[in-house]
């Protein structure tokens, strides 16, 4: 793979990450979530959660490695993809607006889809995907002010 990712494949990886918060979304709208012991016991949550918003905030341009599960498609993504991404970002907000409103966001622990050791508040989920979209987003501007852009 190229040492950077097109402005497709930042799109392709955001679907491909935020998508798998989906069915905690939909078990969390069901009231079906229950915590896991690890959920009730990490006394690392606060930390993960600060660690991860700090590190994916657009802000911090140092690289990092995305994930076995998260990594974009090396292939043909489609000229689909911003409609893709798009309508994606619809889901999520339909996804969240279905959570219950006395769901506790700060006491709500969650395990990250992508590392399952990793866990932090929903509030910190909500932050997380905010800035870790931005992030990518901004990635993808700086693709198109490349002077060798769109090659």
């Amino acid at each position: 793979m190229e040492k950077s990712w097109s402005v497709a494949q930042c799109l392709d990886h955001l679907i491909t990450t935020h998508s798998q918060y989906f069915p905690l979304f939909e078990r969390l709208a069901g009231g079906e979530a229950e915590s896991t012991f690890w959920e009730k016991a990490s006394p690392l949550s606060g930390f993960f959660g600060r660690f991860l918003i700090k590190s994916l905030d657009p802000a911090n341009l140092k690289k990092m490695k995305a994930p076995a599960k998260a990594q974009p498609s090396i292939s043909d993504i489609g000229a689909d993809i911003v409609d893709r991404f798009c309508n994606q970002q619809q889901q999520i907000v339909e996804h969240l607006h279905r959570i219950p409103t006395d769901v506790d966001l700060m006491k709500t622990i969650i395990t990250s889809p992508l590392l399952g050791i990793v866990t932090y508040s929903l509030d910190d989920c909500y932050t997380i995907l905010v800035v870790h979209c931005q992030r990518h987003i901004n990635q993808a501007k700086r693709v198109t002010e490349n002077e060798n852009f769109p090659n």
